[in-house]
């Protein structure tokens, strides 16, 4: 039974205020003043938690108490999932295991993403920028942005870097999407998840009869992993490779375009590059949360998580906690953002952050050094917002630049 100082469990706050498309929805503020771990009501009638204060949020993300197995959660989204029930995790998928199982993948994965190799791929990253940019200077001066930049440009990317055929680009744009809507039956989303993981395999079988020299290929070569494993992980590196990365490219674009004298800011001073990624990461928080499950009763600001709640923490919020951030609802490339949670934080975090950081830190600054005067073609509250995806973003961005 609650008591007036705990409210009931609702669910999880979606709807974002009217005409603020990068502010998460206003109910994360208050609760995070008033009460920063709140009974959470799952669609599947679980009953857990949400935390939105930053420094609770890192703490239960680096608590080895509060599991990421995939079994024992419970989605606080409906339709998020493939399938209507906690399933445990497939040999391979990493990113739902916890240690020893999830240490023994990380570690053959990590040396694939050093900051050195992602800097490395650099050069590359920057050809690929200017190929599409070069195209919508060919297409314009009005094009969507999604798909002329922001989409093919890390799908281009992550496909190179493990070794997936070009050809194949389309079909994972399209699937990858499809499962990410939360508006899509799950024996759909099932039926698509496991074409993708026997493509993969396929793919996997090739390299080892014909080795190549890329991330997947060079995995195939450790001779550590099955092929089904290796399946799996492929797979999780492609949707996660691109999709992040295509919105935050379009969103940042957006961001930048509503705050004009954020981007005079980039444009008069490329120092600030780095630093304005870090921030877009920040204020636009394109996740909406992870989850753990706790697997033993755990005190948190005076609420008893007991085992096998599940836990949800609100990357959105955390980001946005005056306690950490100064003033941390206004946009300014200029702000310190130390501890963001963007990747989230502990031995989950991003595999893939440094990817995602060179494609950004490459792709803004050109795209607006190409078109000086970029700028929206249809009114802000025109633009679609991915309300109804896990991961948000936009699903258009028509823009438009003097010239032809």
């Amino acid at each position: 039974m609650s008591t007036p100082s705990t409210p009931a469990p609702a669910p999880i706050p979606t709807v974002r205020p009217a005409g603020c498309p990068f502010d998460p929805p206003e109910e994360f503020a208050r609760l995070r003043t008033d009460h920063p771990v709140s009974p959470l009501a799952y669609p599947d009638g679980h009953v857990g938690w949400l935390v939105t204060s930053h420094a609770l949020v890192r703490a239960i993300l680096a608590d080895p108490r509060f599991s990421h197995r995939s079994e024992l959660a419970h989605s606080p989204f409906p339709g998020a999932g493939v399938s209507e029930k906690p399933q445990p995790a497939p040999p391979g998928a990493f990113t739902a295991m916890d240690p020893p199982e999830h240490t023994h993948y990380r570690h053959l994965l990590t040396g694939q993403f050093t900051v050195r190799r992602m800097r490395q791929l650099t050069a590359r990253i920057q050809e690929i920028t200017s190929e599409h940019l070069d195209a919508m200077e060919r297409l314009g001066p009005t094009v969507d942005l999604v798909e002329a930049f922001a989409l093919p440009i890390p799908s281009l990317v992550i496909c190179e870097l493990l070794g997936v055929p070009t050809e194949e680009r389309a079909r994972f744009q399209r699937d990858m999407t499809t499962l990410l809507r939360l508006d899509i039956p799950q024996e759909k989303k099932m039926a698509i998840f496991v074409a993708l993981t026997e493509y993969m395999r396929e793919l996997v079988v090739a390299k080892r009869a014909e080795p190549t020299d890329d991330l997947l290929g060079g995995l195939v070569a450790g001779g550590r992993l099955t092929d089904e494993e290796l399946a799996v992980i492929g797979g999780i590196l492609m949707g996660a490779g691109f999709e992040t990365t295509a919105n935050m490219l379009a969103l940042g674009a957006f961001a930048l375009m509503s705050h004009p004298d954020q981007l005079a800011v980039l444009r008069a001073d490329p120092s600030v590059t780095d630093k304005a990624v870090e921030e877009l990461l920040r204020y636009l928080s394109i996740i909406p949360g992870t989850i753990r499950t706790a697997l033993e009763d755990v005190e948190l600001a005076g609420q008893l998580i007991k085992a096998g709640q599940t836990v949800t923490v609100s990357i959105p919020a955390a980001n946005r906690d005056p306690e950490h951030f100064p003033d941390p609802d206004t946009f300014d490339l200029r702000k310190p953002t130390a501890g963001h949670v963007a990747f989230g934080h502990g031995i989950h975090q991003c595999l893939g952050q440094q990817l995602a950081r060179v494609e950004m830190q490459v792709g803004i600054p050109a795209l607006f050094e190409r078109f000086p005067t970029l700028r929206l073609a249809v009114p802000p509250e025109e633009v679609p917002l991915r309300t109804d995806m896990l991961i948000y973003g936009v699903h258009r961005l028509p823009v438009t630049w003097d010239g032809a």
